[in-house]
């Protein structure tokens, strides 16, 4: 004879019901909060994205900022061979130290022409903003000198001023100020790069072109394939910096 259990009692079904009801805790109220604002933050980010991504620019905008990054990549992959080839020429010293000799005094040249102690020549733009009514100032011609070495400018003169790495831009009483020498309109910054990709950098929405057009300067832009920065940028000697000597160990 089977024997069976006997169904459980509507106080039985309330205790279960009582317990596998969710019970509002400070743990669960705070992990509720914590989805809640997870929840709002992703959306907020999601949208800010949207906003300062490129959907609103039109066709040939992303065409030419896609031309841009395919010519510096293709430069950026040029340089790596060439230093490949030069790094095999010094490891094999077939040259019997011709390479490493060519290779410093290439080195020396691009230092010289970082540092504003040598002239450069080559492909580039020549830019001129006129500015009749002084709405230029300091951080627009800073600006500009910031989006031409992100289009890959690699030497850059404003006016008979040469640009390096610790030029610095003042707003004087006179007007500009670039390391201490004033810079008079119309402004002519001459740069060397490549000019289809310096030239479309400057065009971009929202970017140099525009900016100073909408106060009211205008700015004309023209390619050329061969440019000279002849201005040259004096070298100061460091005050308090000293080479480390070779047997000396190096501290962070």
């Amino acid at each position: 004879m089977t024997q069976t259990n006997p169904p459980p009692t509507p106080s039985a079904w309330k205790r279960l019901r009582l317990a596998a009801r969710p019970r509002t805790t400070k743990a669960n109220a705070l992990a509720a909060l914590l989805a809640i604002l997870l929840g709002f933050a992703v959306a907020t980010q999601v949208r800010q994205n949207q906003s300062l991504g490129l959907e609103s620019l039109r066709q040939s905008d992303l065409v030419t900022i896609l031309d841009n990054a395919t010519l510096l990549s293709s430069r950026l992959d040029q340089n790596a061979r060439d230093l490949q080839a030069t790094r095999d020429q010094l490891v094999s010293g077939s040259t019997s130290g011709a390479a490493a000799v060519k290779a410093a005094q290439e080195r020396l040249d691009a230092l010289g022409i970082l540092a504003g102690t040598a002239r450069a020549h080559g492909p580039g733009i020549r830019m001129t903003i006129a500015d009749p009514r002084a709405k230029v100032t300091a951080p627009v011609l800073l600006d500009a000198i910031q989006e031409l070495r992100d289009a890959g400018a690699e030497a850059i003169q404003v006016n008979n001023v040469r640009i390096v790495a610790s030029s610095h831009f003042d707003q004087g009483a006179s007007g500009i100020e670039i390391d201490g020498r004033s810079v008079l309109p119309p402004y002519t910054l001459t740069a060397i790069g490549d000019p289809a990709t310096i030239d479309s950098a400057m065009e971009i929405p929202g970017g140099l072109a525009e900016n100073v057009r909408q106060l009211g300067a205008t700015i004309s832009i023209a390619q050329e394939q061969e440019l000279t920065v002849g201005a040259l940028h004096p070298l100061s000697q460091p005050r308090y910096a000293r080479p480390v000597p070779p047997s000396a160990p190096t501290t962070p």
